[in-house]
């Protein structure tokens, strides 16, 4: 059996957040005024996948990491969220603090 799309659940998730509407953030990242709510709910619904440049410009406007859009577990992504905001040194002693 196959899991979930993950990606309409994050979408949707960091949109509500980012107390945007769906034809907001269409417009934000480029849509054409008139299709972008429209579009926006067909990715949302997991009726079409957005491509990976449309998913980085979302990522982008909705101040997520890209890789926050593809966790499979509300953990995982709180955890992309939060590795995402650390520094490099930071990251450095988080890889080494899980190494061990």
């Amino acid at each position: 059996m196959s899991k979930p799309n993950p990606i309409p659940i994050r979408l949707k998730e960091a949109r509500k957040r980012a107390n945007m509407t769906q034809k907001e953030l269409g417009i934000r990242i480029g849509m054409d005024q008139s299709s972008a709510s429209s579009r926006m709910n067909h990715y949302e619904k997991d009726r079409h996948t957005p491509d990976i440049q449309t998913l980085q410009r979302m990522a982008d406007e909705l101040k997520v990491p890209l890789n926050y859009l593809f966790c499979d577990s509300a953990e995982s992504a709180e955890l992309a969220c939060l590795i995402s905001n650390l520094s490099t040194e930071e990251k450095k002693k988080l890889i080494k603090l899980l190494s061990k």
